[in-house]
């Protein structure tokens, strides 16, 4: 850990460098060397490396000039990365301001009631009715089905005696994939019902937690217990996705019991989504759309950099590759 002192529990083997080693070094040989790690590691449920093991580990130790200079390629692919992924957070928070303002808090209609001057472009403007309807919505909208605004694909049962982990076939999204967008297993299984997954494309798990993503990993195979959300023609992708956030968030809340909780079919079948209007869509898909395309154009990019550094970070710290022959793999890369 780098930045403000900290105290450490039981449970954390702390190595402190000297002025030999770089921290960042070090904590690159860790990664590179975690098979390695495995074998110092004790229990069968929950592994467990103790001082004794950890001080029995011993690493390849380059004078520090070397270090600082694999420290100085490695980090560079680092550094963005994090940007990317910083840059989505706020593409994404923008885009869900948006939406928010339009179709949750009715922001136009409301500031039309208030008197307040626009803060939109004048023929968006025009768009939002004056005033809201007895039901609290802006008047003239509508809801309707989600089968309205788009159609909704299940995933197929594929069969795990074909999973693989040598990247044969197409990866398969499974719910444990979600939080990260990193499938690790592969099937060449060919299913009559197989769906195809690209990036940017809307996924829901549907066991556990109901978290709607919109898939930032390769494309991919769907397996059960994960639907996908294809918008109707001239539906935006992102007005789907956030509108579908707060009924998912509701079954979520509403299933209790002691097991895992389930979203079921007829559960969606019971989804109703505010109805604004064609020429509204069509305003919130030009306004929001574009973000999110950026987003999913930079989740792409910080796969192939962390591919490139899980590629080079191996063959630098084994003297395998200098890194002067590395800083032209990093540039070709960023």
């Amino acid at each position: 850990m780098m930045g403000r002192p900290m105290a450490t529990s039981q449970d954390f083997v702390n190595w402190v460098c000297g002025d030999s080693l770089n921290p960042h070094f070090l904590k690159y040989v860790l990664l590179a060397e975690r098979e390695a790690l495995h074998v110092f590691a004790t229990g069968s449920v929950h592994q467990t490396i103790y001082f004794p093991e950890a001080k029995a580990f011993h690493i390849c130790l380059p004078p520090r000039p070397e270090q600082d200079a694999i420290v100085d390629v490695l980090g560079a692919l680092d550094d963005k990365i994090e940007l990317n992924r910083r840059m989505n957070e706020t593409l994404e928070a923008m885009a869900r301001a948006i939406f928010q303002d339009w179709f949750v808090a009715f922001g136009p209609t409301r500031a039309k009631m208030e008197g307040r001057p626009p803060y939109l472009a004048p023929d968006l403007w025009s768009l939002f009715p004056d005033r809201l309807d007895a039901e609290g919505k802006p008047e003239g909208w509508d809801t309707a089905s989600v089968y309205d605004f788009a159609d909704v694909i299940y995933g197929a049962p594929f069969a795990s005696s074909r999973f693989n982990g040598e990247g044969r076939g197409l990866p398969l999204i499974r719910i444990r994939d979600l939080a990260e967008h990193a499938p690790s297993i592969f099937t060449d299984e060919e299913h009559p019902k197989a769906q195809i997954i690209e990036p940017g494309d809307i996924v829901i798990g549907m066991d556990g937690e109901f978290r709607l993503h919109q898939w930032k990993g390769p494309r991919a195979l769907l397996n059960q217990r994960v639907c996908h959300l294809r918008p109707k023609p001239r539906v935006p992708r992102a007005f789907v996705a956030y509108a579908l956030i707060e009924p998912l968030a509701f079954f979520e809340r509403g299933k209790v019991g002691t097991t895992v909780i389930h979203l079921g079919k007829a559960d969606i079948d019971t989804i109703r989504l505010i109805s604004p209007g064609r020429a509204v869509l069509d305003g919130f898909g030009a306004a929001v759309e574009p973000l999110l395309a950026r987003v999913v154009a930079n989740a792409a990019e910080y796969r192939t950099l962390a591919a490139t550094r899980d590629l080079l970070l191996p063959r630098l710290m084994s003297g395998e590759l200098r890194v002067k022959d590395d800083e032209r793999t990093v540039e070709a890369a960023a």
